[in-house]
């Protein structure tokens, strides 16, 4: 049995790829789920995921995202016939379709223009409805994999991990609030226990990784991003350049713990640290950066029923790739190259 710990990037509708890479690796029965670290869309999988588990194995994980996802899709049945497949026009087309479209850009218009506190009784989360159908006893349960939730505390700028019975529907709609778009969601500090305003946990930890540095966790980390850490063509057009800061903006917690990773890699290798003093985490990553780097901001933000569908094949295809190439890796050897990505 190959036990490893999934951290699960948040990128809106996007996630819908990580959805993909969690049915591929849930099909596999010698690997074993011990800890999720999420945000945002990651957060949704991730108590997807611990909550089938727990009700019915692998299969009941399954079933549990397959739920999520249509209903972020508002439809009943995400699963696209081979057929039809090969008559959809590719996911960037429908993105750019998307972001060009008339109501797109007098809502993106809106959105930078007026509060979401400006709706006053008529604003709505519309997370609401769907986290609160989340069977919370499995959610925050002790059993099964270990979850942590990340979220960003407005007022000190911090990263806040929730986890166990402080895994509440509003720590995971705060987990995935985008401040332009959705009010504060208030709550319990972990840390304080005062009641505090909090945003998209994508700001400080994208997502977090020291909360699977726990001993009783495996040294492997899988991360799914969904964020491109690279972009080769220089964004020009507003919705690029906005598009570009985001990312940079969610990406750089998760670099600076990669970094740190690599540098205590380095210190164990070299003998500057013996060995045991610091715990030789073995990274590994699951993506899809020209897919991702086709796509625009606008299907992150408006859940298009075809796209989320070919964004879970892309997330199965990539991790069908990763374990064809890296399966007898895990648990083993690391499969990122870290010292390629910090020089």
């Amino acid at each position: 049995m190959k036990r490893i710990n999934l951290a699960l990037q948040g990128g809106g509708a996007h996630g819908a790829f990580t959805w993909g890479v969690l049915d591929r690796l849930l099909e596999e029965d010698e690997i074993e789920i011990a800890g999720i670290s999420g945000a945002s869309a990651g957060a949704l999988n991730g108590a997807a995921v611990k909550a089938g588990l727990l009700k019915g194995g692998n299969a009941g994980a399954r079933e549990n995202l397959d739920w999520v996802w249509a209903q972020i899709g508002a439809i009943d049945d995400m699963r696209l016939p081979e057929w039809l497949n090969a008559w959809l026009p590719r996911p960037e087309l429908v993105s750019r379709a998307v972001e060009y479209s008339l109501p797109y850009a007098v809502g993106d218009s809106l959105g930078r223009a007026v509060s979401p506190y400006s709706w006053g009784p008529f604003y709505s989360n519309p997370l609401a409805r769907i986290v609160a159908r989340f069977d919370f006893t499995r959610v925050c349960a002790a059993e099964g994999p270990a979850f942590f939730v990340g979220a960003t505390n407005v007022r000190d700028g911090k990263v806040r991990i929730f986890q166990g019975d402080r895994i509440t529907p509003e720590a995971i709609m705060a987990s995935a609030c985008l401040p332009t778009l959705f009010q504060a969601v208030e709550l319990e500090d972990p840390e304080t226990g005062v009641t505090e305003a909090f945003w998209d946990g994508g700001y400080t930890g994208n997502p977090a990784l020291f909360p699977l540095f726990e001993p009783d966790l495996p040294d492997d980390i899988v991360i799914v991003n969904i964020n491109p850490l690279r972009r080769e063509a220089l964004p020009v057009t507003p919705p690029e350049i906005q598009n570009r800061i985001n990312e940079i903006s969610f990406n750089s917690s998760l670099l600076r713990e990669l970094r740190a990773i690599d540098f205590v890699q380095r210190l164990l290798e070299d003998g500057s640290l013996q060995p045991g003093t610091m715990r030789h985490l073995r990274i590994h990553m699951i993506a899809d950066d020209a897919l991702m780097n086709a796509l625009s901001v606008a299907t992150k933000l408006v859940p298009v029923p075809t796209v989320i569908a070919q964004l879970k094949e892309a997330g199965r295809r990539a991790a069908g790739a990763f374990l064809d190439q890296s399966r007898d890796d895990l648990c083993v050897r690391q499969t990122a190259d870290l010292r390629a990505m910090f020089g």
